[in-house]
């Protein structure tokens, strides 16, 4: 259970850092409200997280899957670069965050 909460928590990390995009400076009601309704959730999925997961581990993780989310969607909503170094290196993110699941 504890790893579905964490999962989700990154998830809403992911939605958070797109949404600042949106927020135009926190200028724009909307896009700012659903980005800080992200932030808090997403902290709020970690903290019941670690009730059971090692703090290390789980904030490795949920950083992690906002990185590599971000990124993503980065190359996909915003057009950023797609490189072949720089996806061999979310490539190694994703490997951290295999490798903190399995010893964890």
């Amino acid at each position: 259970m504890a790893w579905s909460l964490l999962l989700l928590a990154g998830l809403f990390e992911v939605g958070w850092a797109v949404g600042l995009k949106y927020t135009d400076g926190f200028t724009r009601p909307i896009p700012t409200t659903l980005t800080v309704l992200s932030m808090i959730v997403s902290v709020a999925l970690l903290g019941l997280a670690v009730k059971t997961l090692p703090m290390g581990t789980a904030y490795a993780v949920w950083t992690g899957i906002g990185t590599v989310g971000t990124v993503f969607l980065g190359i996909w909503l915003f057009g950023d670069a797609a490189t072949p170094m720089r996806l061999f290196c979310i490539g190694l993110i994703v490997a951290g965050i295999a490798g903190l699941k399995l010893v964890a």
